[in-house]
């Protein structure tokens, strides 16, 4: 959902609307938009607008068209901006921007209800697939700034480590 007509918000919950988005597309198209399509910007993937109306959110990285980097997507999703920092301190429309805690769901449990999975995955829970993956920093209390340099030191799938760092 790139661009939201304020009519339509009304109608997500009730349609159950699961809502897929790159939040770095946000960023990467965000000059681009506004050229095309002006002040119908502040409808341009409108996370919290969506998430507020009962929406569900679903966040990836659309690799290999944008960077696979998890770090560059929830960056973009908590402060709407480029990693260099434009287009300046308050992001790109920071009304719609996120808390840490509902970017990491979208890229977690959103996917999985996509798949129709959230059952089997999607939050660390007893019972769930344990696929996990363990940053170098605690991304919940660092600096969004700090995102970008966020290593991935561990990846656990199916409760087995894939990759690890130490």
């Amino acid at each position: 959902v790139q661009l939201l007509h304020p009519d339509d918000l009304h109608r997500l919950a009730a349609l159950n609307v699961v809502a897929s988005m790159q939040p770095i597309h946000a960023t990467s198209d965000m000059v681009m938009a506004a050229d095309y399509w002006g002040s119908r910007t502040q409808f341009a993937y409108a996370w919290r607008t969506m998430l507020d109306s009962g929406a569900v959110l679903a966040f990836g990285s659309d690799a290999p068209v944008e960077p696979i980097d998890p770090m560059l997507g929830l960056y973009a999703a908590v402060t709407r901006r480029r990693p260099d920092g434009t287009p300046g301190p308050d992001g790109w429309h920071p009304e719609q921007k996120l808390t840490m805690a509902e970017a990491v769901r979208a890229f977690t449990w959103g996917t999985a209800v996509t798949a129709g999975q959230a059952h089997l995955s999607g939050t660390i829970t007893p019972g769930k697939f344990a696929d996990l993956t363990i940053f170098s920093q605690d991304i919940f209390t660092i600096s969004p700034d700090d995102l970008p340099g966020t290593a991935i030191d561990g990846t656990v799938v199916g409760g087995v480590f894939r990759h690890r760092t130490w």
